[in-house]
């Protein structure tokens, strides 16, 4: 996945525009115009980097003329005390981008070091790991881009791009339609070639969405020996659909639900509990 310019500035500007305002009252009167200055962007923590083109494009909004010198690569594991970035130029504008600067690396990171960690624990078992659509308002885009960076797969993007019919689409039916009849209703009132994935919590719904044949089948909230049997369903079945697992899975439980075999297991937390990285701007 490669990040579109164009489609991040837009965030960048609104994000310089929240923390500077009409103006940086403290750096102005205190710091020359002209001076300038050697800095340094640190991490203070093990992690996977992630989101250093996006801070050299901040630093450039806010002086292009700003030396931005990345010292390693997005998706690069490094140890606490790496030095990220290096930049020379302006000392007021390195201040005025510092804090931005940081709160996109320092949450991209995060990101992309989680993706890491649960995709080391499933990948010896041949499963791969997928974020969903819990990601912070405005920053899906940029999230998903970290999940990718630290290894995992991206989920559809938003309500417009894949079906997915989970337990209140189900809900909304009022029974009058089984698993089989709403998968078909669902392809057929979309575009061809639209993946369509449906959410079941039993084995026997599994049956059932199975004889419609989707795209994808999620098993949601199921146990690991409940994941098993789905996958023993498949494998004596002329139908194949790819297999997702979510659920409340947690780093401690992962191993467990690989060992299942499904072929994506879905994290919600990767993007909607994740820890920042530690990391700083040093002035040299």
């Amino acid at each position: 996945m490669q990040l579109d310019k164009e489609r991040v500035l837009p965030i960048i500007k609104a994000a310089l525009k929240e923390d500077i305002g009409n103006g940086d009252i403290t750096t102005t009167p205190l710091v020359e115009k002209t001076a300038s200055s050697k800095a340094s962007i640190i991490a203070k923590e093990d992690c996977v980097v992630c989101g250093l083109k996006i801070a050299e494009w901040i630093m450039a909004q806010v002086d292009f003329s700003v030396r931005f010198k990345p010292n390693c690569d997005d998706g690069h594991f490094v140890g606490s005390g790496k030095e990220l970035a290096y930049l020379e130029g302006h000392t007021a504008s390195i201040l005025r981008a510092e804090r931005t600067m940081l709160n996109f690396l320092s949450l991209l990171s995060g990101v992309a070091t989680a993706a890491k960690l649960f995709a080391d624990k499933a990948r010896p078992y041949g499963v791969k790991i997928m974020d969903t659509r819990k990601t912070l308002p405005l920053l899906r885009y940029l999230e998903k881009y970290a999940v990718f960076t630290g290894g995992g797969l991206n989920h559809r993007m938003g309500l417009y791009d894949q079906v997915l019919i989970k337990d209140n689409h189900i809900k909304a039916q009022g029974g009058r339609r089984t698993l089989k009849e709403i998968v078909e209703a669902a392809r057929k009132k979309n575009i061809r070639g639209t993946k369509v994935e449906i959410e079941v919590t039993t084995v026997e719904e599994f049956n059932d969405a199975l004889a419609g044949k989707p795209d994808i089948i999620m098993l949601d909230n199921m146990t690991p020996q409940l994941v098993s049997s789905c996958v023993e369903i498949r494998r004596l079945s002329k139908i194949k659909p790819v297999i997702e697992v979510s659920g409340g899975i947690n780093k401690d439980t992962i191993e467990e639900f690989a060992k299942a075999k499904p072929d994506v297991i879905s994290i919600g937390s990767i993007t909607a509990s994740v820890k920042s990285i530690d990391l700083s701007l040093e002035i040299v």
